[in-house]
C-alpha cells in the first residue's frame, strides 16, 4: 500500500489484504500438530512486510495463541511484530482482529492489556473513519477490532471496536467450489463499500474435514488459493465488485497483495 497517497485514498475505498490465522506460523510441533493448524508460513512481521493489512489473531485464557487446541508462542509476539511494522512505516494502516478461540475463555482484562501494548497507536471507535483518508487518521495507526467471548463489548467511542465492526460468512467446508460460490453469493447481499460502517471480510480459504483423508491445511487450502483473481474477476461479472473489501487467505504471497492494490488503485483512480 505504500505505493498509493495517503492523501488521496479513503479507508472504504481500500481493498484490504488479509490473512486468516494470522500468527500460527509456529504453532504446535513441527512435522507433528503443525501441519495440521498451521495457515502461514510467515511471521506476523514478515506477513506486514508483505503487505497484508488485517490481521487475524485467535487467543485463549492465558493470553497465548491458538487454533483450536494447538498452542502457540504468547500474543506479546504479535504485539511486537505490530509494533515494529509501525515504526519502521509512515502512513500504513493496520487492522488488528483479536479473538477469544471457540471453546475458550477470555484472557483476564483483555481489553486493558491492548490499550496499554497499542494505546499510542490505536484509532479509536467512530464511524466517520470510513469515509476519511488514510492522512486524516494519522498519526494513529491500528484499528483494532477485540471480540471476547463473554466479557463486555468494547464501548463506542473507545479505543477498541467491538465485534459487529468486522463481519463475515465463514462456511466450514474443503470444497472449493463451495466455498468460492458461498464467498459470491454472501457479497453479493452486501452494500457497497461506500456505504457501509462496517469491514465486511471474503475469505479465500477451505477448511480440512474429518470425513476427509487429507486433513493437512496446506494441501486442502491450496485447492483455493490460486482462485483468488478469478474470484475478483467473477465479483466484476456479477456486477458487485464495489462490495469488496478485506479479502483474506491462507499463506499469503506478494502475488495475492497485489491483486488486492491493484484493485484499490483502480478505484482511487475512478476505474473500478
Amino acid at each position: 500500500m505504500s505505493g498509493l497517497n495517503p492523501d488521496n485514498i479513503r479507508i472504504h475505498q481500500i481493498v484490504w489484504p488479509g490473512t486468516h490465522d494470522s500468527a500460527t506460523n509456529d504453532i504446535g510441533i513441527p512435522l507433528v500438530t503443525r501441519p495440521f493448524a498451521q495457515c502461514q508460513s510467515l511471521s506476523i512481521y514478515e506477513q506486514l512486510k508483505t503487505g497484508a493489512r488485517v490481521l487475524d489473531i485467535r487467543v485463549q485464557e492465558d493470553r497465548r495463541v491458538c487454533h483450536g487446541i494447538i498452542l502457540s508462542h504468547s500474543v506479546d509476539v504479535v504485539i511486537s511484530d505490530v509494533r515494529k511494522f509501525i515504526q519502521e512505516t509512515q502512513s500504513e494502516i493496520v487492522v488488528l482482529e483479536i479473538r477469544t478461540e471457540f471453546g475458550h475463555d477470555d484472557p483476564p482484562d483483555f481489553d486493558q492489556y491492548l490499550v496499554d501494548q497499542l494505546g499510542e497507536f490505536l484509532i479509536h471507535h467512530d464511524e466517520q473513519v470510513f469515509s476519511k483518508t488514510i492522512s486524516e487518521l494519522l498519526p494513529k495507526r491500528v484499528i483494532c477490532v477485540w471480540k471476547p467471548r463473554k466479557s463486555a463489548q468494547p464501548k463506542p467511542g473507545g479505543p477498541l471496536w467491538s465485534s459487529g465492526y468486522l463481519k463475515d460468512n465463514w462456511i466450514d467446508t474443503d470444497l472449493p467450489s463451495t466455498k468460492f460460490e458461498s464467498n459470491l453469493k454472501f457479497l453479493g447481499e452486501q452494500s457497497p463499500a461506500a456505504n457501509r460502517k462496517y469491514f465486511y471480510r471474503v475469505e479465500n480459504t477451505v477448511t480440512p474435514q474429518a470425513d476427509n483423508p487429507v486433513l493437512c491445511v496446506r494441501p486442502v487450502t491450496d485447492r483455493i488459493r490460486g482462485y483468488a483473481r478469478m474470484f475478483i474477476c467473477q465479483s466484476f461479472a456479477r456486477g458487485f465488485a464495489d462490495r469488496l473489501q478485506i479479502f483474506s487467505t491462507d499463506f499469503i504471497d506478494e502475488d495475492f497483495v497485489d491483486a488486492c492494490v491493484g484493485l484499490t488503485s483502480a478505484r482511487v483512480e475512478g476505474k473500478a
